[in-house]
């Protein structure tokens, strides 16, 4: 055994105040350093936390603008939606088979769903469960009438977007969604909250900001405990601002109409003189409330998003076939060029050949020897394959240009917008956009489908409509809007001179003008009586893509100062464009000219 030494001992008593000492000091500095960074260097930090443990905040939803006609009729605006809730953890459980059998009888739920729903919120924890989504009024009475035997269960309110007319327009209207959490982390800076609303497609997309409003509530104080104190002040949320459409709600819903029966299609009717939008129409279409839900079926959802026959797809804007609709681009085309001045006379035949094919008449006989007017008024294919061919592709293609083909037409709703096909030599060169460039050379067959609006050809409907208003109008190519010009600060609508000669445009509308007093566009004024003199133009267009025909058929009215332009479309319904386009046109014609 080692034995310590006595003077050891003794300096080691001696060293314990010291150590003692220095251990004091430094907790002592150590706890100084914490209070100093507590109190003055994170004050604000801590502050906030404490306030946000003593405060809080109430919020108060926004109300989103409505979306009226140009009547004023309302469109779209916001409802309060009643729904059945639970909180398992309130629940009386002596009680509780009465309680659940009086709920399921009052409001006629079935039981096992109300026991479910209550078992996985006590498993879960949940504060409060959904029982039933979106109570009608008779079920909200019964409720209220009832509620003080109805321990556990609520009625929550929530705001919802609404559309009374359900699909009405509902390509044009678009819809509402909450947000997700990626686009939170950004639009939180702009006052948006975890799941508010915002505009997906359409005018609710494009006036998101004019429409949304801003977020308000109340400040309250509570105690340690969470219990009320007392209210600190009250922002009132600022409510949307009202989108006024050109929609005409009468010329909307006839048009909606006339539609019903097609399996596919789209209507466009506007104001020639400036580009308003009265009516516009796609089919299929879908309810637009189906997004206000908060419980979605799978099938629901599958009919929207899954569909093969593409509901969401705005057809008034996707470029298509345009036929002989398409014809008054090449007769510009000829006119301008100087190679087919304004008493060309051609003769039409049963068939012309070019490359390998032999394109025929659609008569399969021709016309004898015509000019533009009985051309146009009997719509011969073989007068236009001779005088597209006579100009060549890059002379349509410029006329085209002018006519606001190939081009984005300026309408709010963009996103949804195709620009659409029209040939060229370079077009061609570089590829056809499939192919390598120098592999795909122009041939004389793509002028024939060219000139009568086949295959290298593709148009929507908004852009005929400013194609032919430019003929209805004198030369002027409009901006098609859906917004009143007092309300819309967006977009510059201008009134753009085409150059184009307005001899040219008057013998064009000359011809069209024919086509309904003795051509192929006859039946127009049908059962109608008082009617406007009439211009338009019939197609019946062979699908690119391999399906059915496509019918068409454009016309304005009246034919001096015209106020009216219908494009009306038939998705490959074979038959011909005076057979199941006209007919459309005519029914809008209808309640035109009795409203006015």
């Amino acid at each position: 055994m080692i034995k310590t030494s006595p003077n050891k001992k003794l300096f080691s008593l001696k060293r314990q105040p010291l150590v003692l000492f220095i251990f004091s000091s430094v907790s002592f500095l150590l706890i100084l350093f914490r209070l100093i960074f507590l109190q003055l260097l994170n004050y604000e930090s801590f502050s906030k936390m404490s306030d946000e443990n003593r405060i809080r905040l109430i919020a108060s939803q926004p109300i989103r603008g409505r979306i009226l006609d140009k009547n004023g009729y309302v469109l779209a605006d916001s409802r309060v939606k009643y729904s059945l809730i639970i909180r398992p953890q309130s629940v009386n459980k002596n009680n509780w088979k009465k309680t659940k059998s009086r709920i399921s009888n009052l409001l006629n739920i079935d039981s096992n769903v109300i026991q479910k729903k209550y078992t996985n919120g006590l498993k879960n924890q949940k504060l409060s469960v959904a029982i039933l989504d979106d109570l009608n009024v008779d079920q909200l009475i019964k409720f209220k009438e009832n509620e003080g035997n109805l321990i556990g269960f609520e009625i929550a309110t929530k705001l919802i977007r609404n559309y009374p007319y359900k699909s009405l327009a509902a390509h044009v209207i678009g819809y509402t969604q909450p947000i997700t959490e990626s686009e939170y982390k950004f639009l939180a800076k702009k006052g948006y909250k975890l799941n508010d609303l915002i505009g997906r497609t359409g005018i609710e997309y494009v006036y998101e900001d004019f429409i949304r409003g801003e977020w308000g509530g109340e400040m309250v104080e509570v105690n340690s405990l969470g219990k009320f104190q007392r209210s600190l002040g009250i922002k009132p949320p600022v409510r949307g601002n009202d989108v006024e459409l050109t929609i005409d709600l009468n010329l909307q819903l006839v048009a909606e109409e006339v539609l019903k029966d097609k399996k596919a299609g789209a209507i466009v009717v506007m104001d020639p003189r400036d580009g308003a939008i009265r009516a516009m129409v796609s089919r299929p279409n879908f309810d637009l409330n189906f997004f206000s839900k908060d419980f979605k079926s799978e099938k629901e959802y599958n009919n929207i998003f899954n569909s093969p026959e593409k509901p969401l797809f705005n057809r008034a804007l996707n470029a298509y076939d345009p036929g002989s609709v398409w014809k008054i681009v090449t007769a510009l085309a000829g006119l301008e060029s100087g190679k087919y001045p304004r008493n060309t006379i051609l003769d039409t035949k049963p068939c012309i050949t070019y490359g390998s094919q032999c394109f025929r008449e659609h008569n399969d006989l021709g016309f004898g020897a015509i000019g533009y007017e009985d051309a146009l008024r009997v719509s011969s294919n073989t007068f236009f394959y001779q005088v597209g061919y006579g100009v060549g592709v890059d002379e349509i293609h410029r006329v085209a240009r002018k006519l606001g083909f190939n081009s984005l037409s300026g309408i709010e709703i963009s996103e949804q917008e195709n620009i659409g096909l029209v040939a060229s030599s370079k077009w061609a060169k570089e590829g056809r956009g499939w192919g390598q460039p120098g592999k795909t050379p122009w041939v004389p067959e793509d002028i024939a489908s060219m000139s009568i609006g086949q295959f290298v050809v593709q148009v929507t409907p908004i852009q005929l409509a400013r194609a032919y208003a430019a003929i209805a109008n004198g030369g002027y190519l409009v901006t098609p809007h859906l917004t009143k010009k007092d309300v819309d600060s967006f977009f510059d609508k201008k009134r753009i001179p085409i150059d184009i000669d307005p001899q040219n445009i008057q013998l064009i509308k000359s011809g069209l003008r024919k086509v309904i007093e003795s051509g192929t566009g006859v039946s127009i004024s049908f059962g109608v009586s008082n009617l406007p003199p009439v211009s338009g133009k019939t197609g019946t267009a062979e699908d690119g893509e391999g399906g059915l025909d496509h019918a068409w058929f454009v016309c304005f009215t009246p034919f001096e100062n015209s106020e009216l332009l219908v494009v009306a479309f038939a998705q490959n319904t074979p038959g011909g464009g005076s057979v199941h386009a006209l007919p459309m046109a005519r029914e809008i014609l209808k309640a035109w000219n009795e409203k006015k």
